[in-house]
């Protein structure tokens, strides 16, 4: 997989070792890394230039990437970045960093945002993972969102312990995408059984979540991180 990471920070240098470490091409864009920067991922190809500029992405050839993370720490450059590698180079995928939550309304698909990581929405989503088993826990929001990934982490309660993958009723456009069991990941095969403990992934429509959370636990709370009414 071939990944374009904007900004050379502390953030986007982790992302692009850990790209790296698995096996992936990247290039990183910033204007202003220095030697100090790019000898810090020697592995990556560099470009010293405004990814702002068409001119700068064209030069990268942005259009052959099949994903592009803007990793700065302005959320003006991660939009206008991301709106340019959807409209003028059809980028199949882009990531945006939320730097302030107040702007997270912005990084949507409007503007070419296809996943935006908000870091206090992901540390509230880490934090009630760990201490609400048998509840949907919302992690991201796609699609400005249309589409989200939930967590639920299965007890010992639940009706479907030891059931297959392939006779969970599931909601409609919903989608089971992994089980993580012992720190592995578990392929979810129709075959494949569900134990108690197991953290089970799933793509669905929002008005699908009430609904997986009672089917798979009738005890289920849905814990999201709600908004401020605040303007």
């Amino acid at each position: 997989m071939r990944v374009a990471v904007i900004g050379a920070g502390s953030v986007g240098r982790s992302i692009c070792r850990e790209l790296i470490h698995n096996g992936h091409d990247v290039l990183i864009i910033d204007r202003d890394a220095t030697e100090e920067r790019t000898s810090m991922v020697p592995a990556a190809d560099w470009i010293i230039g405004d990814a702002c500029e068409i001119s700068t992405l064209t030069t990268a050839e942005l259009e052959t990437y099949d994903h592009v993370v803007c990793a700065t720490g302005d959320d003006k450059v991660n939009l206008v970045v991301s709106f340019l590698a959807r409209t003028e180079f059809a980028v199949p995928r882009t990531v945006a960093r939320v730097n302030n939550p107040r702007n997270e309304w912005l990084f949507n698909d409007s503007w070419g945002v296809d996943v935006a990581v908000s870091t206090p929405r992901l540390m509230t989503a880490l934090v009630e993972e760990a201490v609400s088993v048998g509840d949907i826990v919302r992690l991201f929001e796609f699609q400005h969102g249309e589409t989200h990934m939930v967590e639920l982490t299965l007890p010992e309660s639940s009706p479907f312990v030891g059931a297959r993958v392939g006779d969970v009723p599931l909601p409609e456009d919903t989608s089971l995408i992994a089980i993580l069991r012992d720190g592995q990941a578990v392929s979810p095969s129709r075959d494949e059984a569900i134990e108690a403990g197991d953290e089970i992934l799933f793509i669905c429509p929002p008005e699908a979540e009430r609904q997986l959370a009672v089917t798979l636990n009738p005890e289920s709370r849905i814990r999201v991180e709600r908004d401020d009414d605040e303007g």
